[in-house]
């Protein structure tokens, strides 16, 4: 079972794997995007890091519920509306159990990615985050591993798509070649999440 210590550090590895990862992000967003999403990413977590060490939930949901809400309100431009709501509505499914399941957060996962789908009106197959979160919370169900798996495997497979969605989609064929940074972002959270799983 999965306690709020679990998704404690969970975002804990997730504000890590972000700090490690932003010149990177920042980088694939440089050639389709604004050029900050690894620095907008940094601050988010960092502000995450920071609520969760003065006021630690105590349960997983809540958890989740307050990172979500110092995304939004620390991540400038599409990024910090997505991401809060995404683990805004996964904090939200899990309501207020004290302890979840894998399977448990594979559904709230599920939700929260469907909820992203729908603020930003994407698909899968648009090159957006939901390339990488969409197969990963569908193999959540499976394993840790086959989550990180699925999401890594999703990041790189928007390389060769044309963007649809977002500031990539103005770039029509030259958005073609280029990991998402969304994608690549989201990947890191997944693999923050089994590595954390152990």
């Amino acid at each position: 079972m999965l306690g709020a210590e679990f998704f404690h550090r969970w975002m804990i590895a997730c504000g890590s794997a972000v700090d490690r990862e932003a010149d990177r992000l920042t980088e694939l967003d440089s050639a389709i995007g604004d050029a900050d999403h690894g620095i907008n990413m940094r601050r988010g977590f960092a502000a995450v890091t920071d609520a969760l060490e003065k006021e630690p939930p105590a349960t997983p949901g809540g958890v989740l519920m307050l990172a979500g809400r110092q995304l939004i309100s620390t991540v400038g431009g599409a990024s910090g509306p997505l991401y809060g709501t995404l683990l805004r509505r996964a904090g939200k499914a899990l309501g207020d159990a004290g302890e979840v399941t894998r399977e448990q957060l594979a559904e709230a996962l599920n939700a929260g990615v469907a909820a992203v789908a729908q603020l930003g009106g994407a698909a899968a197959g648009d090159k957006t985050m939901l390339d990488a979160l969409l197969p990963a919370a569908e193999a959540l169900g499976e394993s840790f591993t086959a989550a990180r798996e699925a999401a890594e495997a999703g990041a790189l497979a928007t390389v060769p798509l044309l963007a649809r969605k977002g500031r990539a989609s103005y770039l029509g064929e030259r958005s073609v070649g280029h990991e998402d940074p969304g994608a690549a972002s989201s990947s890191l959270l997944i693999a923050a999440l089994a590595e954390v799983a152990g």
